[in-house]
C-alpha cells in the first residue's frame, strides 16, 4: 500500500477515534494526546545523552506562565500557549549554565534539585503562583467554528482535535529538527563528545540548544494541559509524573522517533483499560516498575524493536528473489 494511503487511513482514524469512546476515555485521549508531546520532547534532550528529573517541572513552567498571562494580563489564550512554551524554554537556559557543569548520574541529580526548587517557589509564594493549592479558574481555549464544525473546548472532542493539531506541528518541527544537521551534531555529542569538541563542535551549547528546545515544547504540553483542565498545582508536576514519563520513554525505546510515543500510547492504554477494569489502578507505579526492569532485562531495545523487526521481515519477504549467476 502506498505511504500516502497510509497516512490518510491513519489520519481518518484518528479523527474518528473518540466518537466510538465514553466521556471519560476521551479525556484520556485528551491527556494522551498532551503527554505524546511531553515525552517526544523528552527524546531531544536524550538525544545528546542527558537525562533530566526537572523534565515534567519545566512542563509545569509553562503550564503555570500560560495561566498568569490570561488571568493577570489577559494575553489571548492561543498567544499565552506559545509563550509559555518560550518562558519554560528561557528557564531552561538559566538552569543550563549550573547543570551542564555536570555530566551523567551528576546531571541527573542535578536537575532534579533544579526541579524541586522550582516547586518549592510555586509552593512558598500565594502571589502569583497560589501557594500549595495553586491556580484555579484559569481561562479556557475560546471557541470559534470552522466551516460546519463548532469547536466547543469544555468538550473532549473538541479540545482533542485542537491538542492534536497543535501537537502533530510540534512533532513535525522535532523531527525536522533531529534530521537536521542540528540533529546530526545533537547525536556526535552524545556518542563521541570528544571528537566532536576536537572538530570544532561547542558541546556544551548544542547540549543548553537541546535542552531549550525540549523544554520549549515541554511547556507548550503543559499550557494545553492548564487551559483544558482549568486547574493547576505543584503537585501536578512531582516525581510520580517525571517516573511515568522515564517508564514511556525507556519502554518504547529512544532510538526512533517513534519509540517513546509508542511506549507512552501502549502503557497508556494499559493502565486506563486494563489495571482500571481490573481494579488495579492504585497499583500503576508498582506494575509500571515491573515492567521497566523486564523491559530493560528482556527488552533493553524498547518496542520500537519489536516494531523494526516486523518491517524488516515485511521488506525482506517483499524483495524480488535473486537467482544465482549461471
Amino acid at each position: 500500500m502506498p505511504k500516502f494511503l497510509i497516512w490518510i487511513a491513519a489520519l481518518a482514524a484518528l479523527i474518528a477515534l473518540p466518537h466510538g469512546l465514553s466521556f471519560s476515555q476521551q479525556e484520556i485521549l485528551v491527556f494522551l494526546t498532551i503527554n505524546v508531546l511531553l515525552v517526544a520532547s523528552y527524546r531531544l534532550l536524550t538525544l545528546t545523552g542527558e537525562w533530566s528529573l526537572a523534565h515534567v517541572v519545566i512542563m509545569g513552567v509553562g503550564a503555570y506562565s500560560s495561566a498568569l498571562l490570561t488571568k493577570k494580563l489577559g494575553v489571548y489564550v492561543p498567544v499565552s500557549m506559545l509563550l509559555g512554551g518560550v518562558i519554560a524554554a528561557l528557564i531552561a537556559v538559566i538552569l543550563s549554565f549550573p547543570l551542564f557543569r555536570m555530566k551523567g548520574f551528576y546531571f541527573l541529580i542535578g536537575s532534579f534539585a533544579a526541579g524541586e526548587i522550582i516547586r518549592l517557589l510555586w509552593k512558598r509564594f500565594r502571589d502569583p503562583f497560589g501557594g500549595a493549592k495553586g491556580i484555579k479558574g484559569i481561562d479556557p481555549m475560546p471557541d470559534f467554528s470552522v466551516g460546519f464544525y463548532q469547536f466547543d473546548f469544555f468538550e473532549p472532542t473538541s479540545y482533542y482535535y485542537f491538542a492534536g493539531a497543535i501537537v502533530a506541528i510540534c512533532l513535525w518541527i522535532l523531527w525536522r529538527i533531529e534530521k537536521s544537521p542540528v540533529g546530526l551534531t545533537f547525536h556526535a555529542v552524545h556518542w563521541q563528545d570528544k571528537l566532536a569538541q576536537a572538530s570544532g563542535v561547542n558541546v556544551r551549547a548544542y547540549r543548553t540548544l537541546a535542552f531549550a528546545i525540549a523544554s520549549g515544547f515541554a511547556g507548550i504540553s503543559g499550557a494545553l494541559l492548564a487551559h483544558y483542565i482549568g486547574t493547576i498545582n505543584p503537585g501536578a508536576f512531582d516525581i510520580d509524573l517525571m517516573v511515568y514519563v522515564l517508564t514511556w520513554a525507556i519502554v518504547g525505546g529512544t532510538a526512533t522517533f517513534y519509540g517513546p510515543i509508542l511506549g507512552c500510547v501502549v502503557l497508556t492504554v494499559l493502565n486506563e483499560i486494563v489495571l482500571r477494569e481490573l481494579g488495579l489502578e492504585q497499583m500503576r507505579p508498582l506494575i509500571y516498575g515491573a515492567i521497566m526492569i523486564l523491559s530493560i532485562l528482556f527488552l533493553p531495545n524498547g518496542l520500537e524493536s519489536i516494531v523494526q523487526k516486523f518491517t524488516q521481515r515485511r521488506a525482506a519477504d517483499g524483495a524480488p528473489e535473486r537467482r544465482p549467476a549461471e
